[in-house]
């Protein structure tokens, strides 16, 4: 609290002249210091901790009747594959390209909005979700990716690619190494728009 210090008056310079006691003033600063800690207090108490965010992963159905072979089965027709090479550049084909003879149709794309990974993504999903009303696949048939980055991708690619996971709701995807078949796909793909 401010206070007045009234000590030390003033000084008569001769008869019969009057002046003005000389007041001091003091701001005393304790109570400055108890408000201080009382509104830190009150900010940690009220302010929300940020959590850590976490990515969800949806683990597989246990289905005890299958044996090994057919758990690890996946149809041709619902799979999706996805490969990520240098200068965020996507390459992906339909299936899981199983015959190293024989090229799947590799096309490139990149993180773009328009004609980018998520219409892929979007396009098989309908794909699938077609085939599974038209019968051909069953009802726990399910659009699977299947992830596969180059050693020269960036680990931002990863991520972006995580994020089109979830934000186009694909509940079945897997981050696999990148096979010495599929990494010829690529060179023959880049050698052939370089000739181009």
């Amino acid at each position: 609290m401010a206070e007045m210090d009234t000590s030390g008056g003033g000084h008569k310079k001769g008869p019969g002249v009057k002046k003005g006691k000389k007041l001091s003033t003091r701001v005393d600063l304790t109570p400055m210091v108890d408000l201080g800690f009382l509104l830190i207090t009150f900010f940690m108490f009220t302010t929300t901790l940020s959590k850590p965010k976490t990515m969800e992963i949806n683990m597989p159905y246990k289905d005890e009747n299958l044996t090994d072979a057919e758990k690890n089965k996946l149809k041709a027709s619902v799979a999706l594959t996805v490969l990520l090479s240098k200068d965020h550049r996507v390459y992906y084909y339909e299936g899981i390209g199983d015959n190293p003879d024989v090229a799947p149709d590799l096309k490139i794309t990149g993180f773009k909005a328009k004609d980018g990974i998520r219409d892929v993504i979007i396009k098989k999903k309908k794909m699938v979700d077609g085939l599974k009303r038209s019968g051909a696949l069953g009802p726990k048939d399910e659009t699977t990716v299947l992830i596969k980055p180059d050693v020269n991708s960036t680990y931002s690619d990863l991520v972006n690619m995580l994020d089109e996971m979830s934000i186009n709701d694909v509940k079945v995807y897997a981050i696999i190494d990148i096979s010495d078949v599929e990494k010829g796909f690529i060179q023959a793909t880049e050698a052939a728009s370089a000739g181009q």
